[in-house]
């Protein structure tokens, strides 16, 4: 199956995991956050455009699609877990999985209101259960992040579950949504496929690799405005392009010196 998106850490699959993850080979780590089947989805699009809770601001408008309707069934987990040695899955507390001493808690500090103050992450590591605090409240953000996907976890937290997963050099998420792991991936080095069934995710979890390491709060201020695809996938090539040429150049004087 041809790339959606690929560079030399991260390559991205639009399609459906059950039928790409058979194709690829195993991973050190799969490190997902699939559907809780809450349907969080339709809920944040009934609400687009209005405030809620104690937020300080209006909320981003998010497309419904269904995806959060139900959970993945137990065979397709146990499946992505067999394609992994180490295993982090957030909101294992919604699937079925064995037990573990190693889940991780993600304290949002989201304050006095009617949301989870945290999120829950299954875990296979021999490690004790730890805790990290990332605001995370509507508008409120520590990091200045842009928020693209209604279940979107800070690139922060994501690095550091690579961190506790210790060694780690490839890693597959097969709900990827916005790209968080492939970011976090690629800023510590490492390789990851990711895998999304929603196009529109697609393009910005690319636009996520492609820019490089991310100042959200200035120049990719518009990162999860929908883009325009072949526009997108056009510049893409180009830049490529340019890449391939300056990297011909950089052989043929290399080559001109060693036979100077």
């Amino acid at each position: 199956m041809k790339p959606y998106y690929q560079d030399e850490y991260v390559t991205i699959y639009h399609g459906d995991c059950r039928e790409i993850v058979p194709t690829l080979g195993r991973f050190d780590l799969l490190l997902t956050d699939p559907p809780y089947g809450i349907g969080v989805d339709r809920a944040m699009a009934k609400q687009g455009g209005t405030q809620y809770g104690k937020a300080a601001a209006a909320k981003r408008h998010y497309e419904a699609s269904g995806w959060d309707d139900a959970t993945p069934p137990r065979w397709l987990l146990d499946m992505l877990r067999d394609h992994a040695e180490k295993h982090i899955v957030w909101g294992g507390n919604y699937f079925e999985l064995p037990p573990s001493r190693g889940w991780l808690v993600w304290d949002k500090m989201n304050g006095d209101n009617a949301f989870a103050d945290c999120e829950l992450a299954w875990t296979s590591l021999d490690i004790a259960v730890r805790k990290r605090e990332h605001l995370w409240k509507g508008m409120l953000r520590a990091g200045k992040e842009e928020r693209c996907h209604p279940t979107q976890k800070p690139l922060g937290l994501l690095t550091w579950c690579i961190g506790l997963a210790g060694d780690v050099q490839t890693i597959l998420d097969p709900f990827a949504g916005s790209g968080t792991t492939g970011r976090a991936a690629k800023d510590l080095g490492r390789k990851a496929v990711l895998i999304e069934r929603e196009e529109r995710y697609c393009e910005i979890a690319a636009r996520r690799m492609w820019q490089g390491v991310l100042d959200f709060g200035t120049a990719n201020s518009a990162l999860c405005v929908k883009p325009n695809g072949r526009k997108w996938r056009m510049e893409h090539e180009r830049v490529e392009a340019r890449h391939r040429s300056e990297q011909w150049m950089d052989d043929q004087h290399k080559d001109d010196r060693a036979h100077g």
